[in-house]
């Protein structure tokens, strides 16, 4: 498809020697954008999505397509196994070989690879299996109030108290390390690629109209391949696989297993991923306010 005016403009007015940086929420367009940008000027199409990185889901995680890729240089799709742990600091440290090598464009919508890029990311150890655990349980039994009031005083004054994820990471760090997280992050390096030095675009796109959008892809998906990506990773098939985490995975492998209908599979695969859609933009208009505004519509 070829380029609306309005990428066009849009990309007449970057600076073909310096990254750019695409965030925005999944089904907006973004990737198709990134794509745009690459061949009209040059550069790497660098993924910045979580899930994306893995190997067993091309099709319902929305990876760039195979003809995609053969138009421009992509880097970091799929390339780790599913079974793998994968975090941001894997992330971080796959980056300075790419972005030594010529123009970047990174395209995600993970917000904190973004943050780790342009802020820098603390080197924490991983969580002890163990100390993991035992936060769980503590959440469990004791409420997430007690847990975060076990918090050192500067960790609690600086993280979201109501977001049990972020509450149990700090009380992690603190029990695995000995150090509260603020510390941690008082002493992360410099960022690989400060926000300042990089041309920031984050796609925007109102809830009713990417809602109907989400809804006609996700189908889509199921109709192209999704569901035989199912079938394909069905043998040895686990929640706790991390590529699991792809939304819609779970509810396809209900169906598999005919503990719901393809339709119910489609409808629930569709709400998780207009509920994420949601999390995402509440997320970047949180911390993305001065990045330029890009109109999914337009795209």
């Amino acid at each position: 498809m070829a380029p609306t005016e309005y990428v066009k403009r849009l990309v007449d007015g970057l600076d073909p020697d310096r990254p750019v940086l695409i965030a925005g929420p999944t089904a907006s367009g973004k990737s198709a954008l990134a794509l745009a940008i690459a061949e009209a000027q040059g550069g790497t199409v660098v993924n910045a999505d979580a899930i994306q990185v893995y190997d067993d889901w091309r099709v319902l995680t929305a990876r760039p397509s195979r003809a995609d890729e053969s138009r421009a240089p992509h880097a970091l799709y799929g390339h780790v196994p599913g079974d793998v742990p994968y975090s941001v600091g894997d992330w971080l440290r796959a980056l300075p070989p790419l972005l030594d090598g010529g123009r970047v464009i990174v395209v995600g919508g993970t917000g904190l690879y973004f943050r780790a890029l342009t802020e820098g990311l603390a080197e924490i150890a991983e969580t002890p299996p163990a100390i993991r655990a035992e936060a769980e349980a503590r959440l469990a039994r004791d409420g997430l109030a007690a847990l975060a009031g076990a918090l050192d005083e500067v960790t609690r004054a600086g993280i979201d108290l109501h977001n049990p994820r972020r509450v149990m990471r700090a009380w992690e760090v603190l029990h695995a390390t000995g150090r509260g997280l603020a510390e941690w992050q008082a002493d992360t390096p410099p960022p690989l690629l400060p926000l300042a030095h990089a041309q920031p675009l984050l796609v925007e796109a109102p809830p009713d109209w990417l809602n109907a959008r989400i809804a006609g892809r996700f189908r889509t998906m199921v109709e192209t391949g999704a569901l035989d990506e199912a079938l394909a990773n069905r043998p040895g098939w686990s929640p706790a696989r991390p590529s699991a985490k792809a939304i819609g995975a779970a509810e396809l492998m209900a169906y598999l297993d005919g503990a719901v209908t393809l339709e119910q599979a489609v409808e629930r695969g569709t709400i998780l991923t207009r509920q994420f859609a949601k999390r995402q933009r509440t997320w970047f208009r949180a911390r993305m306010g001065d990045w330029s505004k890009v109109d999914a519509r337009a795209l």
